[in-house]
């Protein structure tokens, strides 16, 4: 269990606030690359309880800013994009990519506080089909290069799941918590006829192991679990990538969850499926990654229909509560990966508030050209004997 004061300092992401400082310093997916189009050049963004504005000018380039014009504070959500930047849809001001004002119209080019003027602006990349953005200080840490989002040997799609109401770390937790597996996934999809006992994610657990991993690389936890039964296995096991992130090996897919946190009450999640071609050699990849969007988790009685997985997690996380209360909570041996996810967040808000850099934040461009972490391959193997192409 935690007191509601650690709770507190683990969950709140808006500036200023403990977790809040800690998140800014690591990059994080805004975006879709496929919904910048020339149709849709902008698009209203909430990271970290602040209300953003992406949008790409008349040149391509990219831009993030905050929501309300420096003229009288109206939404540059309505603006209009020009070649050199986004004009203020309520007096005409205009802003470049990186918040500079560079138009101040029927004031006089002299008045020397126009170029005082600045949005608060952030850095944004584009890799793989997603739009990162990074809110923190300087200097700007390196964009991970996860192997997954740079891999030409197969297809690559990206899904986004509809806004979780619930904080970011009931989220997180659950990623660390390789238990459920057989209840909310295989037993839930056993009862309705869609999964059969012995299936992957309904085989009996032995045991469960968990280490923190502190990398240069990368930090976070690498969790196992070890099957019993007919079909004993010991996987390689599969990390939650600190802070916000999991490399999951799912049937033939090897997928990147990726979580933003929106606010304190509310997560979005971009989800990055690869699959890989049987032959092992680079293929054409199309220029922008196949982007769709995850249908409602609910079903029409607003209850969660729990026919997927995702339906199955929003279910688990968001009946927690907005912020679930930690104070009350019971935890078994089958938590250890929470308490250890736990455990270095911890850590990770000390070093910063004590003016160090937390782990995971990459500056070597050697290890950033292609970071690569094994995971279990044996669920690919599962998939394609189920389907019978092995």
């Amino acid at each position: 269990m935690l007191s509601a004061e650690m709770n507190e300092r683990l969950t709140r992401v808006g500036p200023g606030t403990p977790a809040g400082h800690l998140l800014r310093r690591y990059w994080h997916p805004v975006a879709a690359v496929a919904e910048m189009t020339e149709q849709t050049p902008k698009k209203r963004v909430r990271a970290l309880g602040e209300d953003l504005v992406l949008f790409r000018d008349g040149q391509g380039r990219l831009g993030l800013v905050e929501e309300q014009c420096r003229h009288r504070s109206a939404s540059l959500y309505y603006g209009f994009i020009e070649d050199d930047g986004l004009r203020c849809a309520y007096h005409g001001w205009k802003y470049d990519c990186t918040g500079k004002c560079i138009d101040r119209p029927f004031e006089p080019d002299a008045a020397p506080i126009k170029d005082s003027i600045r949005l608060t602006s952030y850095p944004v990349q584009a890799l793989a089909g997603v739009i990162f953005a990074y809110l923190g200080p300087d200097p700007v840490p390196l964009l991970p290069r996860w192997d997954v989002l740079l891999r030409e040997d197969g297809e690559r799609k990206l899904f986004i799941l509809p806004e979780l109401e619930c904080n970011w770390l009931q989220v997180m937790e659950n990623s660390c918590d390789p238990a459920h597996t057989y209840y909310l996934h295989g037993h839930t999809l056993a009862l309705k006829g869609q999964a059969a006992r012995g299936s992957y994610y309904y085989r009996p657990i032995k045991e469960m192991k968990f280490q923190t991993v502190k990398e240069e690389a990368w930090c976070g936890i690498l969790k196992q679990r070890i099957y019993g039964g007919d079909d004993a296995e010991e996987e390689l096991g599969h990390p939650v990538l600190f802070p916000c992130m999991l490399l999951s090996p799912q049937r033939e897919h090897l997928v990147l969850h990726m979580r933003l946190p929106v606010d304190d009450t509310h997560t979005q999640i971009f989800r990055m499926q690869f699959t890989a071609n049987d032959h092992g050699k680079p293929q054409p990849q199309p220029e922008t990654v196949p982007v769709e969007r995850v249908a409602s988790l609910k079903g029409e009685d607003g209850e969660y229909h729990m026919d997927s997985f995702a339906s199955h997690d929003a279910m688990a996380w968001e009946t927690q509560g907005a912020i679930t209360d930690r104070s009350r909570e019971n935890l078994g041996v089958s938590d250890q990966g929470i308490a250890l996810y736990r455990r270095l967040l911890r850590e990770q808000i000390d070093l910063v508030e004590a003016g160090k850099e937390p782990h995971g934040i990459i500056r070597n461009e050697a290890i950033n050209q292609r970071i690569v972490i094994e995971v279990s391959s044996s669920q690919r193997r599962v998939a394609k004997e189920m389907a019978g192409t092995s």
